[in-house]
């Protein structure tokens, strides 16, 4: 099998975990509308899905176009760098529970998390997202995707978390 139907292999995988995800989202979404959650950074949600759907699209694209080879060492330890964002960011799933979200919503009363990975990092789902960005498409050597998607995403990433700072700090 080619190293190329590998990697779609990997990045579809990626795709069937987004949809988890977006599924866990939905059903957080309505539990925290119901109490009364509110959600900021609406503008900004619709360029995330774009970035991180052409993450995946632009990752194949270039494996399929470019074909670049894939390199063994340096595909082995971007692959254990995708499993290790994979775990991180089903970690604060599990440690955020009904509170996690794909979107910004905060429910009134609701307590802080500050366990889990967030005991050491405000923002570990961002962590996740930042490697997988960068590991994902050099697992098959797609350093063009790489490079675009985390010079995109570190200017999503400044608006996303100053607005989910500023919903938190609502809390207080």
């Amino acid at each position: 099998m080619s190293g190329q139907v590998l990697f779609t292999a990997l990045v579809l995988a990626v795709g069937l975990e987004r949809v988890a995800e977006l599924a866990v989202s939905r059903r957080n979404t309505a539990w925290s509308l119901a109490r009364g959650g509110v959600e900021a950074g609406r503008g900004h949600y619709p360029f995330m899905v774009v970035l991180h759907t052409g993450l995946l699209a632009g990752a194949l694209a270039e494996v399929w176009m470019r074909r670049p080879d894939a390199v063994p060492a340096l595909a082995w330890s971007m692959s254990a760098l995708v499993v290790a964002a994979q775990a991180l960011r089903w970690w604060c799933i599990a440690t955020l529970g009904r509170q996690w979200n794909t979107r910004v919503i905060v429910v009134p009363g609701a307590p802080r998390v500050t366990g889990g990975p967030y005991r050491r990092l405000p923002h570990p789902n961002y962590v996740a997202v930042a490697v997988e960005g960068v590991a994902l498409p050099l697992v098959h050597s797609a350093w063009i995707t790489a490079v675009a998607f985390t010079v995109l995403n570190g200017f999503l990433l400044a608006t996303r978390i100053r607005t989910e700072d500023a919903a938190l700090a609502r809390l207080a």
